[in-house]
C-alpha cells in the first residue's frame, strides 16, 4: 500500500487525495503480448494460465480523463475472450487504436490491463474535466467514445469506432487504479457496497438499451419477453427491466437452483432447459418443444427474445418469436456463426436488432434505476484481485449464477455503503438474492 491508497481506504477528502503522491506503478490483472500464441489448438484455453497479476507503470492522464482508485471491479465475458485471445487477440485492438497517435498511442503496449467494470474514488483529474472532483465516488460505464465524431452527438454507439474500455482499450478496471474518460463516469449508488456497485454497469446498461431504449426492442407494457440465461449476469438485469416496464419476463435457465432464483427475481414463467427432453434445443423439434412450453406457461408467443448466447440458441430464438416479433442480440457467448431457418424470419415479418453496449444517457438512466432500488445487483460471488484468474475461470465455465466481482483496493467485502436507510428500504434479501443460493 502507498500513502494514496491508504488515504483512499480511510475515506480522506478530495484535497487530501490530491496532495498524496501518485505511485510510479500499481497492481493490475493483465495479459502479455508475448503469450498470444500460448494456447495453440488446445481444446480448453484455461484463462488462469494467461492472466497475470503484478505491477504495471502508472500512465499519464489525458485532459479529458480521470484516474480512479478502484475499490472493486467485475468479470464480464469480454475478459474471458481477452484471456483466451479469441476471436482475435485484444492486442490487435490496442495497436489499431494506438495508430491514431496522440494520447491513444499510450494504449499500444506489450501488456493489456483488463476489466470493463469498476467502482471507486476519483484521485486525479485531467485538465479539461469540469463536472467531477477528487474524492467523488463513482462507477464506470464502459463506452469509450471519441466526442469529435459527429455521430457521438446523436447516439454514441453509432460512432465510427466505439470502443469497450478495458477490452479494446488499456488501463481497465481489474486493478488498483484505472484510467477512464470523464464521459464514462456515473455516481455510485450510495446504498450499495463497492462490489455490488462494480457488478452493475456494463450488464445493466446493455440490457437497458436492448429492451427499453428506442434503439433496441422498444418494449411495451404487456410484452412477453423470452430471456436466455435469466439467472445470469445480463439476464438477471433483463428480468428486472422487463418486470419494471410492465412486461412479462419468461426466463430460460439450466438448473433447478437457477429456476428458483429467476422466479424470485421476478420471472412470470421459467423454463429449465433440462425439461425440454432429449436433444434439448437441437433443431426444429427442440424449437417446437420450447415454443409449446412458452405457450403453456403464459398463453402466447414472445413479442421479444433477449439474445446473447448466440450459436446454441439463435435458431430457437428466431423460431419462437411471434409473427412481427423482435429478436434483439448483443453477443454470442456460445459462438458467432448462427444458423436459423430464414423462412420463419421473412414469412412471419420478424426483426433481428443488433445492440452493442449503451450510450452515456442510457447508462445514466439505468444507474438512476439502480440508485432508486428499482433494479438490484445480481452479484453471486466475490474474489480478491490476486485470485482474478480463478474468478475469470469461473465465468468461463459458467459456475456461478449472476455476476462475479473482484475486490481491488477494498480490503474486504460489504464496505462502501453510504446510505444505510436507503439500503434498508430496498431490503437486504433482495440485494443479496444471488448470494443466498
Amino acid at each position: 500500500m502507498t500513502e494514496l491508497t491508504d488515504a483512499v481506504r480511510s475515506g480522506a477528502p478530495g484535497p487530501d487525495l490530491e496532495r498524496c503522491a501518485l505511485p510510479a506503478s500499481y497492481r493490475a490483472a493483465y495479459l502479455r503480448k508475448s503469450d498470444v500464441a500460448m494456447f495453440g489448438d488446445a481444446p480448453d484455453k484455461d484463462v488462469r494460465q494467461s492472466i497475470q497479476v503484478g505491477e504495471v507503470p502508472m500512465p499519464e492522464l489525458a485532459p479529458d480523463e480521470v484516474l480512479i482508485a478502484v475499490m472493486a471491479s467485475a468479470i464480464n465475458f469480454n475478459t474471458v475472450w481477452s484471456a483466451t485471445f479469441e476471436p482475435v487477440p485484444t492486442f490487435a485492438f490496442l495497436a489499431r487504436y494506438g495508430r491514431q497517435g496522440g494520447w491513444a498511442a499510450r494504449h499500444d503496449l506489450p501488456y493489456h490491463v483488463l476489466g470493463s467494470d469498476a467502482a471507486g474514488v476519483i484521485v486525479r483529474l485531467g485538465a479539461g474535466v469540469r463536472r467531477w472532483s477528487a474524492g467523488d465516488r463513482v462507477v464506470v460505464h464502459p463506452a469509450y467514445i471519441d466526442p469529435e465524431d459527429p455521430a457521438a452527438h446523436d447516439d454514441a454507439m453509432t460512432t465510427e469506432e466505439p470502443l469497450a474500455w478495458g477490452f479494446e482499450t488499456n488501463f481497465g478496471g481489474l486493478a488498483d487504479f484505472a484510467v477512464v474518460k470523464a464521459s464514462q463516469l456515473l455516481p455510485k449508488p450510495p446504498h450499495l457496497t463497492w462490489e455490488e456497485a462494480a457488478s452493475t454497469t456494463l450488464c445493466a446498461s446493455t440490457g437497458y438499451r436492448m429492451l427499453v431504449s428506442s434503439r433496441g426492442a422498444g418494449m411495451r407494457q404487456g410484452d412477453v419477453v423470452l430471456i436466455w440465461g435469466a439467472a445470469g449476469g445480463l439476464g438477471g438485469y433483463a428480468v428486472q427491466l422487463v418486470r419494471n416496464g410492465g412486461g412479462i419476463p419468461v426466463g430460460v435457465v439450466s438448473s433447478e437452483a437457477r429456476e428458483k432464483l429467476a422466479r424470485e427475481l421476478g420471472c412470470a414463467a421459467v423454463i429449465n432447459r433440462e425439461s425440454l427432453g432429449d436433444g434439448g434445443l437441437d433443431g426444429p423439434k427442440g424449437w417446437r418443444r420450447l415454443g409449446e412450453e412458452i405457450r403453456r406457461q403464459v398463453g402466447e408467443d414472445p413479442h421479444i427474445v433477449f439474445e446473447h448466447s448466440g450459436r446454441e440458441t439463435f435458431g430457437a430464438s428466431v423460431y419462437v418469436a411471434r409473427r412481427g416479433g423482435t429478436i434483439v442480440t448483443c453477443g454470442s457467448s456460445t459462438g458467432y456463426h448462427h444458423e436459423y431457418d430464414n423462412r420463419h424470419l421473412w414469412m412471419k415479418l420478424k426483426r433481428i436488432v443488433g445492440s452493442h453496449g449503451a450510450n452515456y444517457r442510457e447508462s445514466w438512466e439505468v444507474n438512476r434505476l439502480i440508485t432508486l432500488g428499482m433494479v438490484v445487483p445480481v452479484l453471486a460471488r466475490v474474489y480478491p484481485l490476486d485470485q482474478v484468474g480463478e474468478a475469470t475461470r469461473a465465468v468461463q465455465q459458467g459456475r456461478h449464477p449472476g455476476k462475479t466481482s473482484v475486490l481491488c483496493l477494498a480490503p474486504a467485502a460489504d464496505l462502501g455503503v453510504e446510505d444505510q436507510a436507503a439500503r434498508d428500504r430496498v431490503g437486504e434479501h433482495r440485494l443479496r438474492l444471488f448470494r443466498e443460493e
